[in-house]
Formats: C-alpha cells, sequence, structure tokens
C-alpha cells in the first residue's frame, strides 16, 4: 500500500486524529464526570468574575470540544473517501475556538502553566490548519 506512506495522504488523516483523539476524549470526560469536573472548575474560578458562570461555561465548552472532535472524526473519513479536507479544516476551527475558550479562561484564573500547555496546542492548531489550507 504506497499511498499509506505518501505524506499528502497521511498528513490530514494524522491531522484529523490528533484533534478526533484530544477533543473527543477531553470532551467525553466532562460529559461522563461533569459533577467532579464542575466541582474542580467552580473552585478554580471561585475568586474570578467567571465564578457564578461555572455552569454554563462548562456546558458551552464541552459541546464546542465534542463538535471539534466529531467534525475532525468526520474530516478524516471524508478525506480518505472523497479527498475532500473541508470536514477537516472545520474541525480545525472549532478545535482553535475551543482552545481560545479554554486559554481565556486560564489566563482569567491565573492559571499560567494551564494556560502555557493550551497555547502549545494553539500552536499545534495553527500548523495544522496551515497544512490543511496548502492542501
Amino acid at each position: 500500500m504506497k499511498i499509506l506512506h505518501d505524506p499528502q495522504f497521511m498528513m490530514p488523516i494524522f491531522i484529523g486524529l490528533f484533534w478526533a483523539i484530544i477533543f473527543l476524549q477531553s470532551g467525553l470526560d466532562k460529559v461522563f464526570d461533569f459533577k467532579g469536573n464542575l466541582g474542580w472548575l467552580k473552585g478554580h474560578f471561585e475568586k474570578s468574575f467567571l465564578g457564578g458562570m461555572v455552569t454554563p461555561m462548562l456546558i458551552v465548552v464541552t459541546l464546542f470540544e465534542l463538535i471539534a472532535g466529531a467534525l475532525s472524526l468526520v474530516g478524516v473519513f471524508t478525506f480518505i473517501s472523497s479527498g475532500t479536507v473541508f470536514w477537516l479544516t472545520q474541525g480545525v476551527i472549532v478545535s482553535m475556538i475551543s482552545l481560545l475558550m479554554l486559554i481565556f479562561g486560564q489566563r482569567i484564573a491565573k492559571d499560567y502553566e494551564g494556560a502555557k500547555t493550551i497555547a502549545i496546542y494553539f500552536g499545534i492548531a495553527l500548523i495544522s490548519a496551515w497544512i490543511l489550507i496548502k492542501m
């Protein structure tokens, strides 16, 4: 299977799988352990102006993460079947929106180490978007 050694074919698949794994795992963790995540986040934001908005913020972030992961996974299958990167690109865009929400929260909570980690993911998202745009 020579195609498996073709970076033009494999790179979009790797990008989609990466973002699908990241955001489906994170989103599903929030769904299945909503109370645990909510409790931790309430403590995380209790001294910020976001303290009273934790529940709706968690719901919105969870939805965005699940959508980002699902679009990325759908994008892998549509790329394999038709060669289009449209859904992969949409997955990366929603991933970037999710990451912006997360880094905003980390900065407001003054969790600079957490924000640094998210910034690394955002850099990878920028590279992912650049690769997909060049396809």
